[in-house]
């Protein structure tokens, strides 16, 4: 009977000794998908950019490489712009010029004035070719397949939350900017805080009696401007950040399902979707910047 019971544990024994080895091989099996995973390129889309390496404390990440690369960009086709400048256009120039042109003149229907148009141009146009470069350079197929210790080197700089609010914040301020310098500080100030109309209401309360019901609610719509001007930042930003991420997702998505030909239609719809979206941006910026320059009482 001893030697029975003995017999059953030794069988037990071996029974748990094979189950833990499974468990081992099914581990590292595990973690050589997870490996070659990272070799073949396969990364995971997520709603945050992602460190690639640190200066310091400064966190350098995968979208922020892909702005360096866009201004990179813009800043050699600047110089190559410069350089085939002559007094005799190639079709580059003239293509170029057909370019500024056509810029310039949809940008006088905002703001009927071809003087102001030239003055908004160099900051509006900017921003639409930082834009559509950051757009497009997240649809190159195999970008995301560039990995640095398992991190994406490359992620479009306008599918992080990040870039997009600084281009929102800075496309307000500056139109902010420029009101003041085209209708000077005080007038503008009086568009968000109006003093203005506080004073004329015992100076004209004789004259016009309703005046004491009417300066008030424009000394309240002023505040309410400064609201708008905090909106305009998070419609601005997440306006684009939506629409470039959940297209880079769209494909990544399509392509894991169907790698060959199928996402061949979305990549050229995403495209098209990234010059409407730095187009939508630019405009808005130009409003923007109209509205700013222009006077209260208008």
């Amino acid at each position: 009977m001893s030697q029975e019971i003995n017999n059953n544990s030794d069988i037990d024994h071996a029974i748990e000794a094979e189950v833990i080895h499974a468990e081992d091989i099914l581990h590292e099996d595990a973690l050589d998908a997870g490996h070659e995973g990272e070799a073949h390129g396969e990364h995971e889309h997520t709603l945050f950019a992602e460190p690639v390496f640190n200066i310091g404390e400064f966190n350098i990440t995968n979208s922020l490489i892909t702005s360096w690369v866009a201004v990179f960009l813009i800043i050699i086709l600047s110089f190559v712009i410069r350089a085939k400048n002559a007094r005799l256009p190639s079709k580059f120039q003239s293509f170029m010029e057909l370019v500024i042109n056509g810029a310039l003149d949809m940008m006088d229907l905002v703001t009927n004035d071809r003087e102001r148009s030239k003055k908004v141009f160099p900051v509006v146009f900017s921003i639409f070719i930082f834009i559509l470069i950051n757009n497009w350079l997240g649809l190159i197929p195999g970008i995301g397949s560039i990995t640095y210790d398992g991190t994406a080197i490359f992620r479009g700089g306008t599918a992080d939350l990040n870039t997009t609010l600084a281009l929102g914040l800075f496309s307000v301020v500056a139109a902010n900017v420029f009101g003041v310098m085209v209708v000077g500080g005080w007038n503008y100030f009086n568009k968000f805080i109006n003093i203005k109309s506080l004073i004329e209401i015992p100076k004209k309360i004789g004259k016009e009696p309703t005046i004491i019901l009417v300066n008030p609610i424009n000394f309240f719509v002023g505040l309410i401007e400064i609201v708008s001007e905090v909106a305009k930042v998070a419609s601005l930003s997440f306006r684009l950040f939506g629409n470039v991420f959940a297209g880079e997702v769209l494909i990544a998505s399509i392509t894991a399902l169907v790698a060959y030909l199928v996402p061949l239609p979305f990549m050229f719809l995403e495209i098209i979707v990234g010059i409407v979206q730095a187009l939508i941006f630019a405009v808005l910026t130009l409003v923007y910047f109209t509205i700013a320059a222009t006077s209260h009482e208008h």
